[in-house]
């Protein structure tokens, strides 16, 4: 009995084992902090130092957007969202 349990086992092993997803690449130490640095720059924060007092411009499903897009292009943004442009009321 041991021994087929034991063959169930790695059989089961096997298939999980290639049933499993592939991994993500993880991104690299320069890319993050060229994207950290151009959300800031693109999203302030309305307070500076206290991140849970959220973003002066935008929403948060814009900052996500931003930064897979930032990433998606190893830290190279070159446009603005429309969201974090200054709209100034017209007089």
């Amino acid at each position: 009995m041991p021994a087929k349990n034991l063959r169930t086992l790695v059989g089961l092993a096997g298939v999980l084992t290639l049933a499993a997803p592939a991994t993500a690449s993880a991104i690299t130490a320069e890319v993050a902090r060229a994207c950290d640095a151009a959300l800031a720059k693109a999203f302030p924060p309305r307070q500076i130092g206290n991140p849970a007092a959220g973003s002066a411009k935008g929403t948060a499903k814009d900052r996500r957007e931003y930064l897979q897009k930032c990433i998606a292009n190893n830290g190279k943004v070159d446009d603005v969202p429309a969201d974090a442009k200054d709209n100034k009321p017209a007089k």
